[in-house]
């Protein structure tokens, strides 16, 4: 929606000064998230920085247990030799198997592993080898079964020497080596040499996905509210995607220096596996890299173990990119730079987006950015939703990007040509069931964009403009196309389901005269946007009756109240498939933005924002670029697509592709609605009440 917040009854010097003073309010309305997302820390996070003293001037110091450890053993005239202090350790051990010992020498190895990071990188990493191995060894070693304690702060300690000492190898082997799965690393211990397979596990990601790795401790989360992270054994780590020759066809539908989560987690092999790396190594072990997204535990010496991880600084650290924050402003002022417009015949930006691989069997969750606006806006939904296990496992979400400065229904079009290309790449023989239970969210003015694409517009919009078929229109084949994608709607029968938050169903008074005039003088569309051109108009003066539409050329002017599309797209005919839900912005009238909007959320007025062909409604209060990251809101948006797995399990499965065609009659000549028998797909069962979900934050 426009950012300017002005009533349309407000006198002519009154209302430019009103404009004048809340212009500066206005601008964080966009709704795109602008701020900054994550910051590098000076130390990274761990909690062995303060056990250890590991900043202090007097260097690393071990516990109290570790220092009575090496007194009652005579170790103390080893202290200035590591690595002979190390090797007597083991032959305790060996000796005298404990898990008292074994955690001795896990903290031990760690401590001087941190003193030789600076000055002998080659023993570094040889001691957070073995500090690793030792703690695994203290956490699963079946001969400590009983003996261990998990009440005993040790225990702890061991699982944070784990983590700790893992972190400081894989640090090494990046700034060194690279880390790169497929690839052996080679590291000497006390125990002998091991040889380390670096390998993909429970990941959509392949192989050749993985360009580099960030340590999520590095960085401190900025610009979300909710931080999801999980407690166990394991490395959080940042992967940046590569971009690389092979790649399936959903691909090009990353975007650019694409980050995501993984945990690296080290498992030593019993000697004489299959799975050993070198046959000629006295000891083996898989460095395995781990999607949190899609597996939470793993199972450890038979022990079910989580995963240590962290889902929300690796998004952070992709959306920390000042490019993405500038597309709100670009698509509205520039959208020439998001289409495929420029004399460089680069690709264009605009389209539909993932974050994630594409998962065959997972339902499409697309998100539809408002007026001045991105993706970016969509940052604290996308985090709080993809919490939930139950909807990481049975949802993916997509997102479209589209220039905001033109009028609303020329991007209805465009999205549905990139919905149709989408399936096309990833399902050419359209044997997904789960693509055709799409479910559709759009914020403010992508709402709208959203649900033109569930209505059969017959000729309804055409009408508006002439009474003449549109086959009676004389123009050159690009603007006939043109005009027919903007004009004429089908409903897509794979969307099941459509939630409209803040949406200007029958426009906003934020579009006003004022509004208007400065659109004009801020947006310039290219040519080829444009609906209409003077020749166009010259050459069917008998054909165009009223070419008011035609000459709406902005998104503000297309929210204006009375605007002639909005009665039309009210009155026609909606797929009968199809549920919608819809979230209103409401405050008080005492307050100043709920004054302005007429009790709405200070852009869109409330009777605007309501709706009655709904199968819910709530409202929130709200403002309206705040809208859609409410809590109120985000917990509504996860009942519906719980309810929405109800629905689809308890009508038996999800439902059978069928190629019928809506409706194949020529532009211009669909002059009724197409009979309910005729529609592709079922309506979606009923559900009753008293078993849908309640809203739950967890």
């Amino acid at each position: 929606m426009p950012p300017f917040r002005l009533r349309t009854d407000l006198g002519g010097a009154r209302r430019f000064a009103v404009f004048l003073a809340v212009l500066p309010l206005t601008l964080p309305l966009s709704g795109c998230a602008t701020s900054k997302m994550t910051e590098l820390r000076s130390i990274p996070r761990s909690p062995l920085v303060e056990r250890f003293q590991l900043t202090s001037r007097k260097g690393p110091q071990a516990s109290p247990r570790t220092q009575q450890f090496l007194r009652v053993n005579d170790f103390d005239d080893y202290r200035h030799d590591p690595t002979a202090l190390l090797a007597k350790i083991q032959q305790v051990i060996e000796d005298n198997p404990s898990e008292g010992h074994v955690y001795a020498f896990a903290e031990l190895a760690y401590i001087e592993a941190e003193k030789a990071k600076h000055t002998d990188r080659e023993l570094a990493l040889n001691l957070y080898g073995a500090s690793a191995l030792h703690a695994y060894q203290y956490l699963f070693d079946d001969r400590f079964r009983s003996a261990r304690n998990p009440y005993d702060p040790q225990f702890r300690g061991a699982c944070d020497l784990y983590n700790g000492a893992l972190e400081g190898g894989l640090r090494l082997i990046c700034k060194d080596l690279g880390l790169k799965p497929d690839e052996t690393y080679r590291i000497e211990t006390a125990s002998g040499v091991w040889h380390i397979r670096c390998m993909v596990r429970h990941s959509q990601w392949r192989t050749n996905d993985f360009e580099r790795f960030e340590f999520v401790s590095d960085y401190e989360l900025k610009g979300l509210k909710n931080h999801y992270q999980t407690y166990g054994l394991g490395v959080p780590l940042i992967a940046v995607r590569n971009r690389h020759q092979g790649e399936p066809a959903a691909a090009a539908y990353y975007p650019e220096e694409l980050s995501f989560p993984v945990t690296a987690f080290l498992r030593p092999l019993p000697v004489g596996n299959a799975d050993r790396c070198d046959a000629s190594a006295q000891h083996a072990a898989v460095l395995e890299l781990h999607d949190p997204l899609a597996v939470s535990d793993i199972g450890v010496a038979d022990l079910k173990v989580p995963l240590e991880s962290d889902l929300t600084t690796p998004m952070a650290y992709f959306l920390n990119n000042p490019q993405l924050n500038r597309l709100a402003t670009v698509g509205l002022l520039h959208p020439e730079k998001l289409l495929d417009l420029r004399p460089t015949g680069e690709q264009r930006i605009m389209g539909l987006y993932m974050f994630q691989p594409y998962e065959p069997g997972k339902i499409p969750v697309l998100m539809v950015h408002g007026l001045w606006s991105s993706p970016m806006t969509w940052v604290e939904m996308y985090n709080d939703l993809r919490s939930s296990a139950v909807i990481r496992e049975n949802y993916q979400f997509w997102f479209y990007l589209y220039p905001t400065a033109q009028p609303f229904w020329i991007s209805a079009g465009q999205l549905r040509e990139d919905l149709a290309r989408i399936r096309e790449d990833v399902d050419p023989r359209r044997q997904e069931p789960a693509l055709d239970q799409m479910v559709l969210i759009g914020h403010s003015m992508g709402g709208l964009v959203s649900r033109l694409q569930t209505i059969d517009s017959r000729d309804d919009f055409w009408r508006l403009v002439s009474d003449q078929p549109f086959s009676r229109l004389d123009a050159d084949p690009e603007t006939i196309a043109k005009l027919e994608k903007s004009l004429f709607f089908q409903p897509n029968p794979s969307i099941r389901r459509v939630v409209t938050i803040g949406t200007p169903h029958r426009g906003s008074r934020m579009s006003n005269d004022l509004t208007q005039w400065l659109s004009h003088k801020l947006i310039r569309l290219p040519e080829m946007l444009s609906l209409t051109k003077s020749s166009l108009l010259r050459r069917n003066k008998d054909v165009i009756r009223d070419d008011r539409l035609l000459q709406i050329k902005t998104s503000v002017a297309s929210l204006a109240p009375d605007s002639p599309f909005f009665p039309a797209m009210l009155a026609s005919y909606r797929a009968p498939w199809v549920r919608y839900h819809n979230v209103v912005g409401a405050l008080s009238e005492e307050d100043w933005a709920g004054y302005l909007s007429q009790g709405g959320d200070g852009v869109v007025e409330l009777a605007s924002a309501q709706m009655d062909d709904v199968v819910s409604q709530i409202e929130v209060p709200a403002q309206h670029a705040e809208l859609h990251g409410h809590p109120r809101t985000i917990l509504e948006v996860k009942r519906i697509l719980l309810e929405h797995l109800h629905e689809i399990h308890a009508g038996g499965g999800l439902y059978p592709v069928r190629t019928a065609a809506v409706d194949t009659a020529p532009p211009g000549q669909r002059r009724a609605p197409i009979p309910p028998e005729t529609w592709p797909w079922p309506a979606m069962p009923a559900m009753p009440a008293a078993t849908l979900p309640e809203p739950s934050a967890n």
